[in-house]
């Protein structure tokens, strides 16, 4: 065992009578809460992203291409499927598949209710895994590549305000340009729910093969593209080689370009988790540089005998840094058992719980990552040990001489 080490562990105690040990109780306590307020900090702000990202990607997909004289309105252009446009887009790197979709506006009317949606249709080609962990009741509808299916997905709210449940007939009404109003009678196979207010509110999924017919599409036409990506590709990089790989009269956007205000709104909580990491290591960090200065102060005496005996400044600084890292070392390992001990308790159990109107959410998310448990604690230490270097040479300016007769 190194001198320092030696006499470190035998000259510090939490003896009552001295001041250090409530500096010291109250330095391991905020050392203990900072880390585990910025690993829960962490851990709420990317699992939120994840999920509001994963729920928004599940409706829209990655990458969406349409024909490039499509306007705002929701009266889609018919774009041709072809072989030749389908495979030159599976061939880029991060592509996993493409599925045909089309959108028409519609208005459900019953016999005291009446609502605004919009008709998504796709068809049996269809990736369903993302609804099908949101079925609350019912099943998907099922789908045929050469007939028109009746059935379709309708969310919890528009179940609750239409007061319609499974196998209920359900009315929608069409207009398209000039065209009269017209009338198509669905079954409901299935409610699901999201927490995505702004779509759930919004979609209906049915049958492509229905869309076609009323827009008067051949069957090899779609409204547009959806674009599937292997899991953690970035829709950005990708997107731009599909564009061009697209005939002049299509072109791809991602789904961050089509809902910028809900991704925007995620972005500015890295904000948050900035200032409060930031926060959480400048109060940790001045009330670890007020237990060295303590510790200095009392045994201001003692550093005094010690150069008396030939130590030099720099095995007395290292006695009290040693002693001051291990502290620190205890609030890491008290703060990560918290921390991660919350986390766990949240992911099991979803006891906090959030207002999904307005966080797209029904309770606090979670993703814990090991890469952030290390960057948290790598990061803090580090800090909070180079903060400790500054009062450290304090020592250096104690005179033997004075600092025995101070005694």
């Amino acid at each position: 065992m190194r001198p320092e080490a030696f006499i470190a562990s035998k000259i510090f105690s939490l003896s009552p009578d001295k001041v250090s040990t409530l500096v010291m109780r109250i330095t391991l306590l905020s050392v203990t809460i900072g880390v585990a307020v910025m690993l829960i900090s962490l851990a709420i702000v990317i699992g939120f992203k994840n999920q509001i990202r994963d729920k928004v990607i599940g409706f829209v997909a990655p990458i969406q291409i349409e024909s490039l004289d499509h306007n705002e309105s929701l009266q889609q252009s018919a774009i041709s499927i072809d072989s030749m446009l389908i495979n030159s887009i599976l061939q880029i790197d991060g592509v996993k598949s493409i599925q045909a979709v089309a959108e028409k506006a519609g208005i459900i009317k019953t016999e005291d209710q009446i609502q605004g949606v919009v008709l998504k249709g796709v068809d049996a080609a269809y990736n369903w895994s993302y609804f099908q962990s949101k079925i609350i009741d019912g099943r998907l509808p099922d789908l045929q590549n050469d007939e028109r299916s009746l059935e379709v997905l309708i969310s919890k709210s528009l179940s609750d305000k239409l007061m319609l449940k499974i196998g209920d007939p359900l009315r929608m009404w069409f207009v398209s340009g000039n065209e009269k109003a017209r009338g198509r009678k669905f079954i409901v196979s299935g409610i699901y729910e999201t927490g995505l207010v702004e779509f759930d509110d919004r979609y209906v999924l049915g049958d492509l093969n229905q869309i076609r017919r009323l827009n008067n599409w051949n069957p090899n036409e779609a409204g547009s593209l959806e674009v599937i990506l292997h899991q953690n590709e970035s829709a950005t990089a990708i997107n731009e080689s599909v564009y061009f790989s697209l005939p002049v009269n299509l072109t791809s956007y991602t789904a961050i370009s089509s809902y910028p205000h809900i991704f925007d709104w995620l972005n500015l909580q890295d904000m948050n988790v900035i200032i409060i990491i930031t926060l959480m290591v400048m109060v940790s960090g001045i009330t670890v540089i007020s237990l060295l200065l303590m510790m200095v102060i009392e045994r201001t005496s003692m550093i005094g005998i010690l150069k008396a005996l030939g130590a030099s400044n720099a095995m007395i600084r290292r006695l009290f840094l040693i002693h001051s890292v291990k502290l620190l070392m205890y609030g890491l390992l008290a703060g990560n058992f918290l921390g991660i001990g919350f986390a766990i308790f949240q992911q099991q159990t979803g006891f906090f719980k959030l207002p999904a109107e307005s966080y797209y959410l029904s309770t606090v998310p979670i993703d814990l990552q090991l890469s952030s448990v290390l960057l948290v604690n790598l990061g803090a230490g580090m800090i909070w040990f180079l903060m400790l270097l500054i009062p450290s040479f304090i020592i250096n300016g104690i005179k033997p001489a004075s600092a025995i007769k101070f005694s």
